[in-house]
Parts: structure tokens; C-alpha cells; sequence
């Protein structure tokens, strides 16, 4: 993980409705509808969390037709196990300056 995938999961988690929605989530899969119920919010605002998440992979998102002809759309946790300490980020920013090396000889430069 570098800096940039750290800082994108701090961000995603960093946020009490992103936090209420993993914890409904823990149990299982849920569809939007049914997520936006049980958290009390509006399903855009819902969605604006979600794509969030989703992005720093902490969420997997997928649609479904029910029997009825009716698109839904399900979340699930994606799985994931970050530990925040002085060597997480010393070890994303080591991964930084290793990308930035390989860039600079994959185009001849040191």
C-alpha cells in the first residue's frame, strides 16, 4: 500500500456514517434501499458514501434483478486489514520512492 491508497482507506473510514454503514454491512450483503433504511439517510447521500468506499476498496458494489423485474443494487465489505502504526506509513512511503524508481528506469532516467 502506498501513500495514496493509505490516505484514500483514512479517508474512506474517516467519517461516522461510513463507519455505521461497514457495521451494517458486517452481517452481509444489503441493497441500497434497505442500507438507507436502517442508517436513516437519503439513498443519494447513501450513494456518495458508498462510492467513496468503494473506490478505496473497502466495499464491493453489484446489481442484481429480483424476481419482479427490479434492478437492485448490493454492498458488501470488501475484505481488508489495515493496521495504522508508524510502520504502515513509513512502509507507504517506502512504496512511494519504489514506484518513483521504477518509473524513472522504465523511462531511462535515474
Amino acid at each position: 500500500m502506498d501513500s495514496e491508497e493509505l490516505l484514500a482507506f483514512l479517508a474512506a473510514v474517516g467519517h461516522t456514517q461510513r463507519i455505521r454503514i461497514i457495521n451494517e454491512l458486517s452481517a452481509g450483503q444489503l441493497y441500497v434501499s434497505e442500507l438507507a433504511r436502517r442508517l436513516g439517510v437519503s439513498r443519494p447521500l447513501l450513494y456518495m458514501h458508498l462510492e467513496r468506499m468503494e473506490k478505496a476498496g473497502l466495499v464491493v458494489g453489484r446489481l442484481e434483478l429480483s424476481e419482479d423485474g427490479k434492478a437492485l443494487k448490493y454492498f458488501e465489505l470488501a475484505p481488508f486489514d489495515v493496521r495504522l502504526n508508524v510502520d504502515t506509513i513509513v512502509a507507504a512511503l517506502r512504496q512511494d520512492r519504489t514506484g518513483d524508481d521504477e518509473q524513472h528506469s522504465s523511462r531511462g532516467t535515474s
